[in-house]
Formats: structure tokens, sequence, C-alpha cells
């Protein structure tokens, strides 16, 4: 028997957290979808973010109800025991398992989630759920909706509203508690691992695509059960792609490989990118380049603190690499016109970072009320300048063309400051070269 992966006590609070915010109404969450990989091979499951936030259960066919102050208050349909599909796939809890290993009020096999739900969801003024995510799931409550009508009789009562509910839960997620930075540190700590174990396995003439199987070794061994997101080895120019995907193309000596990877533990995310030499030695110019990304990205951390805004990092941000472009050579004119003309973006063509957590681009409102939202104790995020110049962009003097540099740290907001929880991974070039050096 498979057991819950942490303290059930935890999803319980999370709850009665939340409670207040769905008032007189009903959340209703889906898991995930399985999708078939090819022919009758699935690709491997993870259960949906939010599903797992509100109830801490893992298996694909479940339905979660919850009615904040009624009874029964959490109800949960689950795929039903079967010793065929067991001897198959593997462990079900069941009905009877589910309530007593979740802390469920009432469960219900997920067949029965038309004939149920209706009558939970008829004490109900409004139902919180995802539309339009998927067309099957948008089918089943439709049916669920007008079932629910049609208990009300000749009441004049029309379809019950349906509000989203992915802002709520994403204010929750966005504050980490006690518990979830606990489990961030550790996320992060194995992804620098993963680095480490890159960088030492390194070497010209190495596939992209085994330096990615050491990571996904070295994160596994510590208890990772995925990557948080697609593993990112682009070596050479294939550095400038920013989100590159093939990792199949032979390391060469002279060329740096930017590497932006993430292990995932227990739904909590690390997200790092480090940018070093393949041959384990920086040129002169690689290392002018990268130690000028380097100290803007030391600076950009250094702001980090409760009150500043994301914006203004961004800002920052854009000032200090647009100063970087004019000084190579990349741009002409003054640091101000560039930024106007927004021709910065040739070079550097995303924001400074994201929220970080159960998803690698986590949920929260970024604004609030239209204005840049200042930063809280308890906040996760990445801080992640990057330098990118096509290979052939004819305009860059042509010692930078295909150089691609990006340095990417997990940052947790303090009450005082910040603390940067992916510190263990090298950055420094002298680290970085050290390290390589190893046999």
């Amino acid at each position: 028997m498979r057991k819950p992966l942490v303290d059930i006590s935890i999803f319980k609070q999370r709850r009665d957290t939340l409670s207040s915010h769905f008032g007189d109404g009903a959340l209703v969450l889906f898991s995930s979808p399985e999708y078939i990989r090819n022919n009758d091979v699935h690709h491997p499951y993870r259960q949906d973010s939010n599903f797992f936030y509100m109830t801490g259960f893992e298996e694909p066919g479940a339905i979660f109800i919850f009615r904040p102050g009624k009874s029964p208050e959490t109800t949960l349909f689950v795929r039903p025991k079967d010793q065929l599909m067991e001897t198959w796939e593997g462990f079900r809890f069941g009905v009877q398992m589910a309530g007593e290993a979740f802390g469920i009020d009432a469960c219900y096999e997920v067949d029965q989630f038309e004939d149920e739900a209706p009558k939970l969801l008829q004490e109900v003024e409004t139902v919180y759920h995802n539309l339009f995510v998927n067309s099957n799931i948008d089918q089943q409550m439709q049916s669920v909706l007008k079932t629910t009508r049609s208990l009300q009789g000749r009441s004049g009562r029309g379809l019950l509203s349906v509000k989203d509910p992915y802002s709520i839960i994403g204010e929750a997620r966005l504050v980490k508690s006690d518990f979830e930075i606990e489990t961030m540190k550790k996320a992060c700590e194995i992804s620098a691992d993963g680095h480490i174990a890159m960088m030492r396995a390194m070497k010209p003439g190495i596939n992209e695509r085994a330096i990615q199987g050491v990571f996904i070794g070295e994160i596994m061994s510590q208890g990772s059960a995925r990557e948080g997101y697609g593993t990112i080895v682009a070596s050479g120019s294939s550095a400038t792609t920013l989100h590159y995907v093939f990792n199949d193309q032979p390391c060469r000596s002279g060329d740096l490989v930017l590497i932006d990877a993430g292990a995932e533990y227990n739904y909590y995310s690390g997200d790092i990118t480090r940018t070093f030499p393949v041959n384990g030695r920086f040129s002169d110019l690689q290392k002018r380049v990268y130690n000028k990304v380097l100290k803007a990205q030391k600076k950009l951390i250094s702001m980090i603190k409760p009150g500043v805004t994301q914006a203004a990092v961004h800002d920052s941000s854009v000032q200090m690499l647009t100063e970087i472009m004019i000084e190579e050579g990349l741009l002409q004119g003054t640091v101000q016109e560039n930024i106007n003309n927004l021709n910065f973006k040739k070079y550097y063509p995303h924001g400074i970072g994201h929220w970080l957590g159960m998803d690698v681009h986590d949920s929260g409102l970024y604004t609030i009320d239209g204005k840049p939202r200042p930063f809280e104790a308890g906040m996760c995020l990445t801080i992640e300048p990057g330098l990118y110049v096509p290979a052939d962009d004819m305009s860059a003097p042509q010692e930078l063309r295909g150089l691609g540099i990006r340095i990417e740290d997990n940052i947790l907001i303090t009450p005082m400051g910040h603390e940067n929880l992916t510190k263990k991974a090298p950055k420094e070039v002298e680290e970085i070269e050290s390290l390589m050096a190893q046999l």
C-alpha cells in the first residue's frame, strides 16, 4: 500500500485558510488527465498542482469538491479498487482507503460524479471551477450544472455562476509556509547538486543528451521524482535559443554551454541556469562578457527585499544589460535611447524572472490594482539576466556571434531581505574552473 507523500494535516490547514475566500460556494477541481505518448503508452503522470495543493492526492481520474462550512465539507471521487487493473498498473487507494488516508469526509467512485455532484452543488451559490482547459471536463461540468438547476424546481433560479479559482489558490501558493520553504530549499539543493554533477561530467565531444542524463541520475538518486521542467542543455550557438529543446548535439571544445535545469521534490521545483566552458576554461572574451553578466546578476539579487517590485528589478536589469551591449559594440547610441526604442530586446528578450514554487512558472499575481506588486516575505522567485547574440547577426561583432549567457538563481524573500537558495551551484569563474579541473 502506498501512503500520502506528506503529512495530510498540511492540506487541511490549506483548506481552512482558503475557506473564507469561497464564501457560500464550492470549489470543484479535476485531477490532471492522462495523456497518450504513443499507441498505448502514456506519458509519465504528474498530478495537477492545484489539485495536489488542496488534497495531497496523486492518482489520475479524481475529482475534488470543497464546500466550506457544509457537511460533507470535502468530497473526493476516485477510481475504484480493481484487482485486474492494479495487477497491470499498480496500487489504487479506492473509495474507502482514499477517505481514510487523506482525511476526506466523503468518497465516491468517479463514475458517480454526475449523480452525486448536483446534490452537493444545489446547496451553494457559486461554483469555483477552471473552465476551458479540457473539453471532456467541460462536458462533465455542463451536465452537472444542468442537473443542479433541475433540482431547484420552479425556483426561478438559473445556472449557478462559475468563477475561476486560479487566482485564489494562486495567491495562497505565492507566499510559502514554513513547510513549503523547507521543501523548496530541498528542491533547490538537489538542483544545485545536479548542476555540479553536470559540470564535473562535461568534456569536449560529449553529447548534450548525455549531460542531461547525468542531471536526471543525480537528482533522482537524491529523491527527486522528476525534472521540474524540460532540461535545456544548449552548447555553442544553441544557447541563443531561449527554450532550446533538442539536446542532441556534441559539446565542442572552445564553446560555452548553457544549462537550465531544475529538480522537482515533493511537487516543488528548483530552476537554475549556469553557463560554463565545455573544456573547463573560459577564453578571455568569454570571461569578460560572462563576468559582466554575473556582476549584473549579483547586483540585481542584492536589490531583493520586501517592498521592492519585480518591475523595478527588471528595469534595473534592462539598464545594466543595455550598458553591457553598448560596451561590447552590440548597440550604438546612449543607454536611454536604446531602452526607449526597445533595441535591447534583440539581445535580452525576456523578463528578469518569475515566481517559483509548485510550477516552475508559478501562480500568483504580478500586479495589484494595476500597480507592480511589492515583494513580501515568503515569496520565491528567479533572477536570471541573460545576453544572447544570434550566430547570424551580421550587425554584431564577429567574435560575439553565437554567444549565449544566462545566470539564474532562486531567491527567497525574507523579512529582512533575501536568501539565495541555489548559491551552492558555482557561478564564479574561478569556482567553475576549479570544479571542472577536478578528476
